[in-house]
């Protein structure tokens, strides 16, 4: 594939496609004249790194991660994210509790809702109080 399928196909930039190249995450073949040409590989390293990104992984870590031969070295890079990943899930779900009781909530001011007010709590108490 082209470089411009292949952005096309993910929903990116082609400039982001060059970026990833340029810090050596992707090596794609090259053809007569120089232009590039993704495999089928290719495009599943395209995918890890789209979703490490989502896991919130830096571009050296995803480097480190993917070049990794030594599944120790893998595994470390992994743990050190491992964290803070649960951490933000655990911040959107009680985000996402938070919109869904606003959502059930019927009362007039949401503010007295006690299914609304009942997630923020924890924000809320003081110790002792």
């Amino acid at each position: 594939m082209t470089i411009g399928a292949v952005a096309d196909h993910f929903g990116l930039p082609t400039h982001v496609l060059r970026h990833w190249e340029s810090v050596g995450l992707l090596r794609p073949a090259r053809v007569t004249g120089g232009h590039r040409r993704y495999t089928r590989d290719d495009l599943f390293r395209v995918a890890s790194i789209l979703r490490a990104k989502q896991a919130g992984l830096s571009l050296p870590d995803i480097r480190a991660f993917l070049a990794a031969g030594d599944p120790a070295v893998r595994k470390a890079v992994l743990r050190r994210n491992h964290g803070a990943l649960r951490a933000r899930m655990a911040a959107l779900r009680s985000a996402l509790n938070l919109v869904e009781a606003g959502l059930n909530c019927s009362h007039e001011d949401i503010a007295t809702c006690p299914n609304y007010r009942g997630q923020l709590a924890e924000l809320v108490e003081v110790g002792g109080d």
